[in-house]
């Protein structure tokens, strides 16, 4: 995978929506901080459609992504990249983690986590363990499967997901792990990296041969970009990113967590809680120039 450092090139800004729902006031925060930060320093502005979900995702939401960010005024350099046509980048990427020994087939479902956690939690008295989302971590069921009976099972036909052996990987990275984060001024610091707390992630899945984290450090890579401009809530998740990035060889973007629009309950706009969606906000009679205003991009 051909990489350059991001010290020798035009800054590479990406805004990254998944059309799986239609955008919100959110998503336009994020789209034209990127705008701004990008033309701040000169940089591309490119634009990534994350439809790796091919379930979720819709034609119809992806025509809207467009059909949005026309209307905010935000241009866009270069070719849009859809993921869905670029699993074969992912397939390649994934079986050069899995020469390295750190990825194993899972055949839980996740009612078998959740009913194997539990089981745990009423033997040990204690809570199990939780990632950064609140999800609990995976208890290790399918870790020490022979490699025989995983290909028996796998040869069988049976539903199962890779995941990264976190203690493995972490060993074989074996040293510590920091990025940088840069503020709206150009201000830098470094910011420790802790991909221990997420446990064993999912790397892809039987139908689907990747996931959000293996895909968006593939993607960041192939598409040169230096400077991820995402949500605070994306935050944590940087953590799986970077250890990804140390694994591969890949460089590591600079990062900037900006604000998050909440709604009057205190909970951030999400598609899942069909908050007001930008078509909406048109549908009123809003002009972009307002919600520019709006959000502080006057």
């Amino acid at each position: 995978m051909a990489t350059s450092s991001p010290e020798t090139r035009r800054p590479v800004f990406r805004f990254a929506p998944s059309p799986n729902g239609r955008l919100h006031l959110g998503h336009a925060l994020s789209a034209l901080t990127n705008e701004r930060l990008a033309g701040a320093c000169g940089g591309e502005l490119l634009l990534r459609v994350e439809d790796i979900d091919l379930t979720r995702c819709r034609p119809d939401f992806e025509q809207a992504i467009h059909d949005d960010l026309a209307w905010l005024g935000i241009r866009f350099d270069g070719a849009v990249r859809r993921q869905s046509e670029h699993f074969d980048d992912y397939r390649t990427v994934l079986g050069r983690l899995q020469a390295k020994g750190i990825v194993y087939p899972c055949f839980c479902s996740r009612q078998e986590v959740r009913q194997a956690v539990a089981a745990q939690e009423v033997e040990t008295g204690r809570a199990w363990p939780r990632d950064p989302d609140g999800a609990p971590l995976y208890p290790g069921t399918c870790r020490s499967l022979s490699a025989r009976e995983a290909e028996a099972r796998i040869a069988a036909g049976e539903a199962h997901v890779l995941r990264l052996a976190m203690d493995r990987a972490l060993a074989t990275i074996g040293g510590a792990l920091s990025y940088r984060v840069f503020g709206e001024d150009g201000a830098e610091q470094v910011a420790v990296a802790e991909p221990a707390r997420w446990g064993d992630v999912v790397l892809a899945r039987k139908d689907v041969p990747t996931s959000y984290h293996l895909s968006v450090v593939v993607d960041d890579a192939l598409q040169r970009v230096s400077h991820v401009v995402r949500g605070r809530d994306l935050e944590a998740a940087t953590d799986i990113h970077v250890m990804l990035q140390r694994l591969l060889g890949l460089p590591t973007p600079r990062y900037h967590f900006h604000r998050l629009l909440i709604d009057q309950t205190g909970q951030k706009l999400a598609k899942s809680r069909l908050s007001e969606s930008l078509a909406d906000v048109r549908a009123r009679g809003v002009t972009a120039g307002e919600i520019r205003r709006q959000l502080g991009f006057a």
